[in-house]
């Protein structure tokens, strides 16, 4: 079985994290180290995909400023999505099995991701699942189907991926309210607390994630201290 090393990294600022995962998927291309998956949270920040649409920003300059929140144009596929406090990012840097099309990788690997979260949602109680036509994980709330976590990756030459998933735990959902998420006006946001009514560990989260990644992904997790 693959070995794939486990780092908690805490609160990275966002453009410091991406030049990380930009660098590790370098060295992982190159066979230099093995597979990695970083977990960790942000500040405050809006991130536009490849196809992102400005226009999906909704806050001005101004209330972004007066919030303390960054925009960041990144490499990933989707559309405007938000990273914060209360949120479990994970990004896997691991070298996906090649076949004759790297998109048909991509797609599977983007059903993996979905079904860790799914399976994580699960050990709580809540129910979450996808959408045909839609990426990431959405949970049914009585104001109607709303994402509890957004997807959107990216696929080197090499078949290394980048970016992956933020899981809304004890996110605050009022910086949803700056952005379109995902351009998809018609659907909300939630976080766990908001469907079970009560915070939760993020930590024990975060432990159940690298379990359901191991079982999913085919990996051996290996949690390490090391630094990055």
């Amino acid at each position: 079985m693959t070995r794939c090393d486990v780092y908690h990294l805490g609160t990275v600022p966002y453009r410091e994290a991406w030049e990380l995962q930009n660098r590790l998927a370098d060295r992982r291309g190159r066979d230099e180290i093995p597979d990695r998956l970083l977990l960790l949270s942000h500040p405050p920040t809006f991130t536009l995909g490849s196809s992102g649409d400005e226009a999906n920003v909704v806050w001005t300059a101004d209330e972004r400023a007066r919030r303390g929140v960054d925009v960041v144009r990144v490499d990933r596929g989707g559309d405007v999505t938000y990273h914060g406090p209360g949120q479990l990012v994970a990004y896997p840097i691991i070298r996906l099995p090649r076949s004759d099309s790297l998109r048909a990788d991509m797609i599977g690997y983007l059903r993996q991701l979905e079904t860790i979260v799914i399976h994580t949602l699960a050990d709580y109680g809540a129910a979450g699942r996808t959408i045909p036509g839609l990426t990431g994980v959405w949970v049914d709330t009585p104001r109607g189907e709303e994402k509890i976590c957004a997807i959107g990756v990216k696929v080197t030459t090499r078949a290394v991926t980048k970016h992956g998933f933020a899981l809304n735990l004890n996110t605050d959902l009022d910086y949803f309210g700056g952005i379109i998420p995902c351009g998809i006006r018609d659907k909300g946001v939630t976080s766990l607390a908001a469907v079970l009514g009560a915070p939760v560990d993020e930590a024990e989260v975060a432990r159940r994630v690298i379990v359901h990644s191991g079982e999913v992904l085919g990996l051996e997790m290996r949690v390490t201290s090391d630094r990055c």
